[in-house]
C-alpha cells in the first residue's frame, strides 16, 4: 500500500499554505497601519466628536487673524484654527514654517490635551494663486516653456 501524497495533493496543500500566509501578512499589515493612522479633522468635526485622548490626528483649517501669540520662552506659540463653524486653540513648540501667518491655511499634526490641540508638527499651506518667486515675472507662455523643459 502506497501512503505517499500524490503530487496533485501536494500542490493543493502548498497553495492553501501560501494563501494562509498571504492572508496572515495582510491582516498583520492592516493592524500595524491602523495603529499608525493619523486621521484628519476640521475644527467643527473635532469639536462635535473629539477623538480619544492621546490619539495622533491632524487638524486642518485657517489660522485666525489676531490669534498668534508667542510665549515668553520664544519657541512656543498659541494660535486658533477655525473653519468658519468652530475654533480650536492650538499650542506648538518649535520653529514655524515660513508660510505660517495669520489668515493662512495650516495642517497641524498632534494630539488633543483637554480642549487644546498640542501640535508636534505644522504644515503651512499656500493658496491656489501661489507662484514661485522665480516664475513671478514670467508670462504664461514663458512659464509653460520652463515647465516643459523640466519634464
Amino acid at each position: 500500500m502506497n501512503t505517499a501524497i500524490k503530487p496533485k495533493h501536494q500542490r493543493l496543500v502548498l497553495v492553501i499554505f501560501a494563501l494562509a500566509a498571504l492572508i496572515g501578512a495582510g491582516l498583520l499589515a492592516a493592524y500595524a497601519l491602523s495603529k499608525q493612522a493619523s486621521y484628519f479633522y476640521l475644527p467643527s468635526e473635532l469639536v462635535a466628536k473629539p477623538p480619544e485622548a492621546g490619539r495622533a490626528i491632524r487638524l486642518g483649517g485657517m489660522v485666525e487673524k489676531g490669534s498668534i501669540r508667542t510665549m515668553p520662552d520664544g519657541v512656543t506659540i498659541n494660535f486658533v484654527v477655525g473653519d468658519g463653524k468652530a475654533h480650536v486653540p492650538v499650542r506648538f513648540t518649535g520653529i514655524t514654517p515660513d508660510l505660517f501667518v495669520e489668515g493662512s491655511g495650516v495642517v497641524a499634526e498632534g494630539r488633543m490635551a483637554g480642549a487644546t490641540f498640542v501640535a508636534d508638527n505644522l504644515l503651512a499651506k499656500h493658496d491656489e494663486k501661489y507662484v514661485p518667486r522665480e516664475m513671478k515675472d514670467m508670462s504664461t507662455a514663458q512659464a509653460k516653456a520652463v515647465i516643459a523643459e523640466t519634464k
